[in-house]
């Protein structure tokens, strides 16, 4: 049995070179890593900093056949997913997803490799969830609990688009998404290694981010790579240390560990590596700075103002279809997971 996505929702892809030259575009949350980075007078600085710190780690990770250190640059683009409600022209469309793709060019051979898509993720409906959904469901409840259906519609959206026609038309593989871990977790080291993630860890209970990405039918496991001073999070559906290729994964963790280090630097950018027992925290005071400007408080307030855009303009013109729709897709789900058995 084929789970087909019920017809309310039509998905287009926009991709976007993210380089030196980067601005972003209008529909782009301006709080998501790449645009953060290309905004302010030190925009084109913010920019070539960032992707020296991408390539530098990418040869210090794939340091086989590549002597000089200096073999491989990580390219990458922006994918930009929309939404259009009942797939009719005369709809607007709802810039329902932002992630990025990698490519690796081989400086020796002049061939460029296919990366993965994923690392970043940006959402306005996931806005809308932490920062309007959550925090009303809190001053409700005595600051107590989630909302039963949080993160269901995200969840179903994300998973229609994965099985759409138009991700299949341009992506060969699943996406894998990188992100910090988290502060309010305990992780602890375990003996498995992988030659490129590094060691695994695992925590002591899922936090609600993990719980979140499940809903988008993503697993996490938690690596240390080579000469990183934190392990990151790596969402993910299928096997993620034999679906992809050591390079793939590199590209990856260049990636999105630059990002980290320069908007976590508490973490990520620590002066010490994470022990056998590590809890994350961001009021650590040793660590060292990147060069690259960030407004972290700024980024916090926009989050607010980004999840009532969704609110306004996407959740509640169509609160009905949507709740039909996801209604649909969950019924779905649960019906081929039944066959499958």
């Amino acid at each position: 049995m084929r789970l087909t996505s019920p017809s309310v929702l039509a998905f287009s892809i926009e991709r976007t070179r993210f380089d030196e030259d980067y601005a972003p575009l209008g529909n782009t949350r301006i709080t998501t890593n790449f645009a953060n980075l290309a905004r302010g007078e030190s925009r084109r600085e913010n920019l070539r900093n960032t992707f020296a710190m991408i390539d530098n780690r990418c040869n210090q990770l794939a340091h086989w056949d590549n002597e000089d250190a200096d073999r491989y640059a990580v390219e990458l683009s922006i994918v930009s997913v929309s939404a259009r409600i009942d797939g009719q022209a005369s709809s607007e469309p709802f810039p329902l997803i932002e992630m990025l793709q990698t490519s690796i060019l081989d400086r020796r051979s002049g061939a460029r490799l296919e990366g993965i898509v994923g690392n970043n993720f940006s959402s306005y409906v996931r806005d809308y969830d932490f920062s309007v959904v959550l925090p009303a469901h809190k001053r409700a409840h005595g600051g107590a609990g989630i909302p039963e259906d949080f993160g269901v519609l995200h969840g179903n959206l994300f998973q229609s688009f994965l099985r759409s026609d138009a991700y299949a038309q341009l992506f060969s593989t699943q996406p894998v998404i990188c992100l910090s871990v988290s502060s309010s977790q305990t992780y602890r080291r375990t003996h498995n290694q992988h030659p490129v993630l590094g060691v695994e860890y695992r925590q002591d209970e899922y936090s609600l981010t993990d719980e979140y990405f499940a809903k988008m039918g993503m697993k996490v496991r938690y690596f240390l790579p080579e000469g990183s001073a934190a392990p990151l999070a790596f969402y993910h559906l299928g096997d993620l240390l034999a679906d992809y290729t050591n390079l793939q994964l590199i590209s990856t963790i260049s990636t999105m560990e630059s990002f980290q280090r320069i908007y976590r630097p508490e973490i990520y950018n620590a002066n010490a590596a994470a022990g056998a027992i590590y809890r994350p925290s961001l009021t650590h005071a040793d660590y060292s700075t990147t060069r690259v400007v960030y407004d972290r408080e700024e980024r916090s307030r926009l989050a607010v103002e980004q999840g009532t855009f969704a609110q306004e303009t996407f959740i509640e013109p169509h609160r009905e279809a949507l709740a039909a729709w996801s209604a649909d897709y969950s019924a779905q789900t649960v019906e081929l997971e039944g066959a499958g058995r």
